[in-house]
């Protein structure tokens, strides 16, 4: 599916009988409730694609005049590439905006923010169609739109429905995102369980999906003992990319079980291996990795007896004191 054509559908022949009554069959009354909701979607999709496709006029516009959509979908991210394929090649694709509701003269990106912002850095003029959109009409091209771009990770998208949800009923929040009920509702069960400065602190994590953002739920309810938003926004993990720091947040988060006999994995919060511990009855070995941790482990070779003394003599202070 093209851009030129972003909410081009799949048809459903809403004559189409059900071939078998719901009360015979209550599989089948489902499956037909489900298509007629489907066939709902798609009409109100289908009226959106009809009013953008009269006239396609582009126009050069005033960046300075053009304002985001109401709705934030995209969480600040890197546009390195995107600037200078504009600035070698133009803007190739126009934005879509609409009037602005409240200030005459000056307009509402539908969808296009991320072009938006690259040619305001450029200082140049934005390429654009303009639509007379209502709300409803302009979340709805915003999400097909969003659709289209593979790059919108799983929780930009879930925070999408989220802040749609505080404006919206459901049944336009699933025509703009092309999603069922369900979808819907489980989106909307993750964002919400975890909290809004831990995502911030995170970052998109392109490529994590819902499955794992449900695991960092459940981890951040048993992890008593840690700030998941400090280690998110150390400087260690901070220095990742967003992806990794979701990973190895997920990791500091996970509970260490000891099992006797069987090596534990030593590793920093960040995921770093640095070697193993092996527990058993009459003592603990500690392997480290020569290339990871070698100078970690001459170091602790020169201070270990040092180390041990000190420590012991602190403990003796203590319970004489």
């Amino acid at each position: 599916m093209s851009r030129k054509n972003l909410l081009n559908l799949i048809q459903v022949d809403a004559d189409m009988p059900v071939k078998a009554a719901a009360s015979d069959n209550k599989l089948v009354g489902q499956v037909a409730n489900t298509m007629r909701e489907e066939k709902a979607r798609q009409a109100r999709a289908d009226e959106i694609e009809r009013r953008l496709a009269e006239g396609q006029v582009v126009i050069d516009l005033d960046a300075a005049l053009v304002e985001p959509s109401f709705v934030r979908d995209r969480m600040p991210g890197d546009i390195d590439g995107l600037l200078s394929s504009i600035r070698a090649q133009g803007q190739q694709v126009p934005i879509l905006v609409r009037p602005h509701p409240g200030k005459p003269g000056h307009y509402q990106v539908a969808f296009g923010h991320r072009r938006l912002r690259a040619v305001q850095e450029l200082g140049l003029q934005v390429k654009a169609v303009i639509r007379a959109l209502t709300d409803e009409e302009l979340v709805i091209a915003q999400g097909q739109e969003n659709n289209e771009r593979e790059d919108l990770s799983y929780i930009e998208k879930s925070r999408f429905a989220q802040r749609l949800k505080e404006r919206f009923p459901r049944e336009v929040i699933t025509s703009a995102m092309s999603i069922d009920k369900a979808e819907l509702s489980r989106m909307l069960s993750v964002v919400e369980a975890i909290p809004a400065d831990l995502i911030d602190a995170i970052g998109p994590a392109p490529g994590v999906g819902r499955r794992s953002w449900q695991e960092l739920a459940e981890l951040i309810h048993k992890a008593e003992s840690k700030n998941p938003v400090d280690l998110a926004r150390s400087d260690e993990l901070q220095s990742m990319t967003s992806q990794d720091r979701f990973k190895a947040l997920l990791n500091a988060l996970k509970p260490r079980r000891l099992v006797r006999g069987l090596p534990e994995v030593l590793s920093t919060s960040s995921g770093q291996r640095l070697g193993h511990v092996k527990h058993s009855k009459s003592k603990i070995e500690i392997t480290l990795d020569r290339k990871e941790a070698g100078e970690f482990a001459s170091f602790l070779l020169n201070d270990a007896v040092a180390l041990f003394e000190e420590r012991r003599a602190k403990s003796v202070g203590k319970k004489e004191a």
